[in-house]
Formats: C-alpha cells, sequence, structure tokens
C-alpha cells in the first residue's frame, strides 16, 4: 500500500486543522481566553497523533474528530459569545444569545459520540445495544466535566477573563443547556449509527436481541463475588 492511499486522508485532516489553528491563533480577539480555549487541544492534538501508531481509527472518525477540533478553534479565536456565524445562527431561530456555544456543545456529542463507539466497540467489545447506550453515557459525562473544569478554570482567573471563557451570556442554565445538547448531539449520532446498522448489516437485528438477554448460567455479583474471593484464597 503506497504511502499516500495509506496516510493521505489523515495527513490531509491535519493540514486542514493545523491551517485553523494557525489562523485562529493569529490575533484572537482575547488572546488569553484564546490560550485558556487551547489547552486541551495541546494535550489532545498529540494524543491522537501518537496513538493513530499503535491504534488507529477510522478515517470516519478521524474526520469527525477534526471537523469539531476546528469548530472550537473558531471558536477560540472570537470568544464563544463573540463568533460572527453565532449571530447569523441567532437571527435565523431567533434567539436572544450568540448561538455558536450552542451549536458546538451539540456537535460534540453529534461529532465525538461514534468515535468513542468506535473506541468501546474494539477495545471494551461492547455490542448490541450497550455499543449505542454507552457512547451517549460518556458523552454526557464527559460534558459534564468539560463544565466543572470550565468552572474551575474561570474561577482561578481575573473576573473579565473568566466570563469570556465561560461564555454564560447572562444564562444561569448555561451549563445544564450545554450538556443537554451535548447528549442530544450524541443520541441523534447513535440512532444514525443504528439505522445505518440496520440497513447494512444483516446481524444487527439478533446482535441487539442477543445483548439484553440474561446469559446461561449467570449469577448475582456483589456479596456472592466477595465470598467466592475469599474462598480460592483460603484454599
Amino acid at each position: 500500500m503506497s504511502f499516500l492511499r495509506r496516510y493521505g486522508f489523515r495527513l490531509l485532516l491535519l493540514a486542514v486543522f493545523l491551517c485553523t489553528w494557525s489562523w485562529a491563533a493569529w490575533q484572537p480577539l482575547h488572546p488569553d481566553d484564546w490560550l485558556l480555549e487551547n489547552y486541551l487541544v495541546f494535550f489532545w492534538l498529540p494524543v491522537l497523533l501518537v496513538t493513530a501508531r499503535v491504534f488507529r481509527l477510522s478515517d470516519v472518525s478521524y474526520g469527525c474528530i477534526t471537523l469539531f477540533m476546528c469548530l472550537h478553534v473558531l471558536g477560540s479565536h472570537y470568544t464563544y459569545a463573540e463568533v460572527p456565524f453565532g449571530y447569523t445562527l441567532q437571527e435565523w431561530i431567533g434567539a436572544d444569545r450568540n448561538m455558536y456555544d450552542r451549536l458546538v456543545h451539540f456537535c460534540f456529542g453529534l461529532l465525538l459520540a461514534y468515535p468513542v463507539r468506535e473506541v468501546l466497540v474494539r477495545i471494551a467489545r461492547l455490542r448490541g445495544f450497550w455499543a449505542y447506550f454507552f457512547p451517549v453515557d460518556i458523552m454526557l459525562s464527559v460534558s459534564a466535566l468539560y463544565e466543572i473544569i470550565e468552572w474551575r478554570a474561570a474561577a482561578m482567573v481575573a473576573p473579565d477573563l473568566g466570563l469570556a471563557f465561560l461564555g454564560t451570556q447572562g444564562d444561569v442554565w448555561d451549563a445544564q443547556k450545554d450538556m443537554a445538547l451535548a447528549g442530544a448531539g450524541a443520541i441523534l449520532a447513535m440512532c444514525i449509527v443504528f439505522v445505518l446498522n440496520l440497513w447494512l448489516n444483516p446481524g444487527a437485528a439478533a446482535e441487539l436481541r442477543d445483548s439484553v438477554n440474561v446469559p446461561d448460567g449467570d449469577e448475582p455479583l456483589g456479596e456472592q463475588e466477595l465470598t467466592r474471593w475469599a474462598e480460592e484464597k483460603r484454599h
């Protein structure tokens, strides 16, 4: 397999992201906020590059990740509350605030649920119902964790910078709405994957049914498992 055929698409995605990031890094509207928004980029981009050598995801997953990261760094250039397209989106739907941050939180679930599902299916060997449920669960959990990190980071910096980083725009329910949109995006992504599986995979329905059946010989865990371990240790 030629080098370009094997790595060409991923190199193209990397080039697209680096170009987008370079543009976003050039004279951002609020440099301090740009730095706060990019700490996770500085962490996750090397992780993705290193892990690709030992655990390569599909091109679909890398494409979804790249698109989300481009949306994120675009927001970091202006701050999420001041992205021009957010005002356009605000007019389209008749909202009372810039809606770019809402769009990105929705895309967080929509675009990253599939890569998470791929990891769970390939490493944790999830199947059937659980391969659709846990990506949604994880995206909601990670979204909540990000809101906690965002809160603590904002509390540790100057008030003006903290407000720009949070981007609540006066909405006291901003964090809850962001998490709900991330969950909605993940649910939509898993619904799309489920429909495609039912359409293209003849064994999808049987796998779904088998994944919720109690297997033969199943026994409770908890104290029963602890008792068994204690008996094995004594012997």
